[in-house]
């Protein structure tokens, strides 16, 4: 007995659900992608690989097998003559989802379920560059730490300080000289007033 799929039931019935998910895989085989809410593109991703591996074996019988669920000669053809060859090399993964976020109005969660036509080869590198170009920035974030020398700020530090005490010492002496100058100055004025005052009381 197959397994039941999980959540809701998608339209009233069963067979509503069926007629949903054969609309779905019919218009993803003629356009190669469309864009549906989430849950519409998981239940159908299965749907649409087993109709593809189907197709991939070509015979009679597995045409008419697929006729069931797709109704349209035309997109059958399609599925047959165009889709099946371009995935002959893959042994499965023939669909991708990519989520591309909420519909307005609803909020629903959408995403884009298409056909994946490249090779094994060119999904391949694809996947090397991307693992590359994720790479690159963790590199360099492990070699700036290593570049950067904190021992050398020290001295520089030092040197500073250094300056500023000998400056403030430069500062410092000519304002000492200056209040030594300024005070016998100070003493000399009361000296020369004591003295004027005895010649004047002599003169008296």
């Amino acid at each position: 007995m197959p397994k039941p799929t999980k959540g809701p039931r998608f339209g009233g019935s069963p067979a509503h659900q069926r007629i949903i998910l054969a609309n779905l895989a019919t218009q993803l085989f003629q356009h190669g992608k469309i864009t549906t809410t989430e849950a519409k593109a998981k239940r159908l991703q299965p749907l649409a690989e087993r109709l593809i591996s189907k197709a991939k074996r070509g015979d009679l019988h597995n045409r008419r097998l697929v006729l069931q669920t797709i109704t349209d000669p035309g997109v059958v053809h399609i599925l047959f003559a165009d889709i099946a060859p371009k995935v002959a090399e893959r042994n499965g993964g023939y669909t991708r989802i990519t989520k591309i976020g909420p519909r307005k109005g609803d909020n629903a969660p959408m995403a884009v379920i298409e056909l994946v036509t490249e090779t094994v080869e060119e999904s391949r590198k694809a996947k090397e560059k991307g693992a590359a170009k994720k790479a690159e920035p963790a590199k360099a974030a492990a070699k700036a730490p290593a570049k950067k020398a904190p021992a050398k700020k020290a001295p520089a530090e030092a040197e500073v300080v250094e300056e500023t005490v000998v400056a403030d010492e430069v500062v410092a002496a000519p304002v000492e000289e200056a209040v030594a100058e300024e005070a016998p100055k100070a003493k000399k004025a009361p000296a020369k007033k004591a003295a004027a005052k005895e010649e004047a009381e002599a003169e008296a």
